[in-house]
């Protein structure tokens, strides 16, 4: 997804750390939040997979009703923010209110949706402010500092910018939203999911030094992005083709969703382990792609990283973050496991702007952030 001109793109992941690289999102726009209620539970019961899927449900929906343009958006692990123009929240709220239906019937969870004001946040003292982060060639996540998607997320978990509760008409649009690939196993050791957020009372700039020293650490202990460069194996999804039949908007029997959706990753599961060229899509290509295009690191008011990590420097990066903790610089969440989840966003398979959220799959992000709050 390419940029929007009124932020800057970064290209360094270290300049992430600077508040100044970073413009003010306007006032008179809207700030959406999602959120899986009681994910922990949900992921200890072995349903991580459709908890990523709630938090990519949002950005897919959101999008889709959009046209395709929601240019400012994070995604969380179990949930998601996103940021729009007042022209285009109305539609913004009814997709939000759809995805959440979906989500409960489809999944059988609860996702917590609300919008809030950018003038609201400023007005409780804190900020939206958004750069992009340059993750490849063909695509830019956005990055956010200022606290504000942060405040916004605790509102939303206190009831106080659910959108209403009636039901919306209609089923999201998902198209693009997959699943199709499977777990991705650690090859350095351990997969890290983890979170640093400024601690109460801790200066910016002194946060700032600090989590351009832990991107620093992570980088020389090199821990590196989950999927590999050639990208994910080509592995029999077995575990998805139930979750990725939901997805489908047409009508019909169970049954028939879940029989069209067997053939199709059929399909798609030959085409890529023979590596065969249909027109201009090339599966070796789309592939690596994969891996260029993840968002395995990320900044929404503070550092999210999903890494593969030697064993061996686990221990030092601990000791940085206490260090730092005790300092009163940060608070952190950080969760060992063993795989990492890939859960996409692919407008067209023949573009080479697909978008890719990876989390780990022992807790991941939803874990990471339980742990912060065990420290508030």
């Amino acid at each position: 997804m390419t940029g929007h001109p009124d932020y800057p793109v970064l290209t360094q992941f270290e300049q992430v750390a600077d508040a100044a690289a970073y413009v003010p999102v306007p006032a008179h726009w809207k700030i959406g939040t999602s959120d899986v209620v009681n994910s922990t539970a949900a992921i200890a019961a072995g349903r991580y997979k459709s908890v990523n899927f709630s938090g990519a449900a949002t950005i897919s929906a959101v999008s889709n009703a959009l046209g395709g343009q929601l240019p400012l958006f994070t995604f969380g692990g179990d949930g998601a923010h996103f940021a729009v123009a007042p022209d285009q929240a109305e539609a913004a709220a009814v997709a939000l209110g759809q995805v959440r239906e979906w989500v409960k019937r489809e999944l059988g969870l609860d996702l917590r949706v609300g919008m809030v004001g950018v003038e609201d946040i400023r007005a409780a003292g804190a900020d939206v402010r958004a750069a992009y982060f340059s993750a490849s060639d063909h695509v830019q996540y956005s990055m956010f500092t200022g606290g504000g998607l942060e405040w916004a997320e605790r509102e939303l978990k206190e009831g106080r910018s659910t959108l209403a509760g009636a039901s919306r008409t209609g089923d999201p649009d998902l198209t693009g939203l997959s699943c199709q690939w499977g777990p991705v196993t650690s090859t350095r050791g351990k997969i890290l999911s983890l979170i640093v957020r400024r601690a109460p009372g801790a200066s910016p700039d002194r946060f700032e030094k600090a989590i351009t020293k832990i991107i620093l650490a992570i980088a020389n202990a090199q821990a590196v992005n989950p999927v590999p460069e050639t990208g994910p194996d080509v592995r029999w999804p077995s575990d998805t083709i139930d979750l990725q039949s939901r997805i489908r908007m047409r009508k019909g029997p169970r049954l028939w969703k879940k029989t069209s959706t067997l053939f199709m990753t059929v399909f798609y599961w030959a085409l890529f382990k023979a590596a065969i060229p249909v027109r201009d899509f090339l599966p070796d290509r789309y592939r690596a792609d994969i891996a260029a295009n993840s968002d395995f690191r990320r900044y929404s008011d503070g550092l999210m990283m999903t890494v593969d990590c030697p064993p061996e420097a686990i221990g030092a990066l601990r000791r940085l973050l206490d260090k730092a903790r005790k300092d009163g610089t940060i608070r952190y969440g950080l969760e060992e496991q063993d795989e990492a989840l890939i859960t996409c966003v692919v407008p067209s398979a023949f573009d080479r702007d697909h978008m890719h959220f990876v989390d780990g799959s022992g807790g991941g992000y939803a874990s990471a952030a339980k742990q912060l709050r065990l420290e508030d």
